[in-house]
């Protein structure tokens, strides 16, 4: 199935495995509370068992270097209806949300150490931010 919109999670090419994943959950948390349409129906197993509803569409990783999670920012930010949460080498010495909130805030826009990104928004518009960056192994 083939969507109009495309959601990615750009990771910094120097993260170990943990930090790769811990980034990516707190990007994506922030996009399915965002953009509520994202977020699928409940699911139920055979037991009647309910979990979680999910994303509706894939999520694809890709990594780069600082500059390539730089350039990808830059311009997530120039394009209207893209929607991005950020994760910024800071945060990995926070320990709840109103300090990671923080950490963010004291930071000018340029100056973000960004480790990782997340980004929801037309298919073609998300492809163009994260140019230059190669799919996560």
């Amino acid at each position: 199935m083939s969507f109009p919109t495309k959601i990615a999670v750009l990771l910094r090419d120097d993260l170990v495995t943990w930090q790769r994943l811990n980034v990516t959950a707190f990007l994506v948390s922030g996009l399915g509370s965002a953009v509520p349409e994202l977020v699928g129906e409940p699911y139920e197993d055979a037991g009647g068992v309910a979990y979680l509803p999910m994303f509706r569409q894939p999520v694809l990783v890709f990594q780069g270097g600082k500059e390539v999670l730089s350039a990808a920012h830059s311009r997530a930010l120039g394009r209207d209806g893209m929607r991005m949460s950020v994760f910024t080498s800071d945060l990995f010495a926070t320990g709840h949300d109103a300090a990671n909130r923080a950490a963010v805030r004291a930071v000018r826009t340029a100056d973000l150490d960004l480790v990782g990104l997340a980004v929801y928004g037309p298919r073609n518009g998300v492809d163009r931010v994260v140019k230059g960056a190669v799919m996560h192994p």
